[in-house]
């Protein structure tokens, strides 16, 4: 890995990754034997041309993209799919079994909660630590420390030894070294899921401040928080690029249709009820004209043990901010789960504008007069379609919409 210091007034590419590929043995015992052979006979040349051996696999595999200053990156995918390697790879903590990563600046990291403090020392050592290791002088640190510590809201917690802060306390400090340190190349994976709503609001906003100076990759399962924040995203699958784009809806749908995923990552609830068929195709975006009528179809396979359910469906936008809910309970509906097959249609005037949208599937268990028991399905997209109209206009939002919701 190479790494330079640019100067701020470059527009140009400050991460740039080639064919990035690593490999791990899910057993120790015999990566350790590989180790050894390897030595033994000077095993080296272009190791991505080399096959799996047994029990290896690719954590990322082929990985390439550029990153210029003032630029975001969201980096999605379900767990497993590679992204903490890849981060792992590009902050210098493993090296890569095959291509080449040319960073230019500074690096700062928000990878692992609590990684790089010394736990024995107090918050203000462990600023002036971690801002020598994003290559800042004493002097530099010390003019932003005041800075530093008012960000972090620690100034009663700062000469404490950092052993003894809490999750949230860690993630505090080390954004606001991260932050007020201003490095060129700023990776953020996940930490900021700790901590209370109104600092996480702070940190936010202090991303879009750095984003003017600053390159950024931010790793997050919150497609809100991606969308919100992001030029630009990729998404891994089992350590392959499967979208990369800097259109984010399009990446962020490929996150939750991409037909190789397994349906537990799309689905969850108690298991009780399961999609059985839809009477529509949802492999495919449905282009749906404004003040058209919008019928689902589909078939509900619920187990004996619930008498009584409701069906709820919500709609989202591309950024994933919730426009319309459909809820049969708000009829007073619920229905009798008879013989555990249940065909139901949902039947409503499409209100909205222009746009990309997508609707989740909700199904509640209910007691004899209708109240909610427990949640026995959530369908992520379960029906995804386009709005088209004659206005350019998108930000319709009503909280609920008349339906007809039927069982048979």
């Amino acid at each position: 890995m190479s790494n330079t210091i640019p100067s701020k007034s470059e527009n140009e590419v400050l991460v740039k990754v080639e064919g990035l590929s690593k490999k791990f043995c899910k057993d120790l015992k015999t990566s350790l034997w590989y180790g050894v052979k390897d030595l033994l006979t000077g095993m080296g040349g272009n190791k991505n041309d080399r096959e799996l051996r047994p029990k290896e696999f690719w954590a990322v595999k082929d990985v390439s993209f550029e990153l210029r200053r003032g630029e975001c990156l969201g980096l999605i995918g379900h767990n497993g799919a590679g992204k903490s390697t890849l981060l792992k790879i590009l902050n210098g903590l493993i090296n890569p079994d095959a291509g080449k990563v040319t960073i230019k600046g500074r690096v700062g990291a928000l990878i692992e909660l609590g990684a790089g403090f010394n736990p024995i020392l107090s918050g203000r050592e462990n600023i002036y630590n971690n801002g020598a290791v994003l290559g800042f002088s004493r002097k530099e640190i010390t003019e932003k420390l005041d800075d530093i510590i008012a960000f972090s809201e620690l100034e009663e917690f700062i000469d404490m030894p950092v052993q003894n802060y809490s999750s949230g306390m860690k993630v505090r400090l080390g954004f606001a070294v991260a932050a007020q340190m201003e490095p060129d190349v700023l990776i953020i994976d996940e930490v900021l899921a700790v901590g209370d709503v109104s600092f996480r609001m702070k940190c936010y906003n202090r991303i879009n401040e750095l984003l003017k100076e600053v390159a950024i990759i931010f790793v997050s399962h919150s497609m809100p928080q991606i969308a919100k924040l992001c030029t630009s995203a990729i998404m891994l699958r089992r350590g392959e690029v499967k979208a990369n784009s800097n259109d984010i809806s399009s990446v962020i749908n490929q996150y939750f249709f991409d037909s190789n995923v397994e349906s537990k990552e799309l689905v969850s609830g108690s298991g009780k009820a399961t999609l059985a068929k839809r009477n529509f195709d949802n492999s495919k975006l449905n282009v749906i004209e404004k003040g058209s009528t919008i019928n689902l179809g589909f078939d509900l396979k619920i187990d004996l043990t619930t008498k009584y359910f409701s069906v709820r469906g919500i709609i989202y936008d591309k950024e994933f901010k919730g426009l319309l809910e459909i809820n049969a309970l708000h009829s007073g509906q619920f229905f009798k789960n008879e013989n555990g097959l249940n065909n139901i249609n949902i039947s409503f005037i499409n209100p909205l504008n222009h746009g990309d949208f997508t609707m989740t599937l909700v199904i509640f268990q209910v007691n004899e007069i209708g109240q909610i028991t427990e949640r026995l399905l959530r369908h992520e997209s379960f029906f995804q379609f386009k709005s088209i109209s004659g206005i350019g206009f998108d930000s319709y939002i009503p909280i609920s919409v008349e339906a007809n919701i039927n069982h048979k």
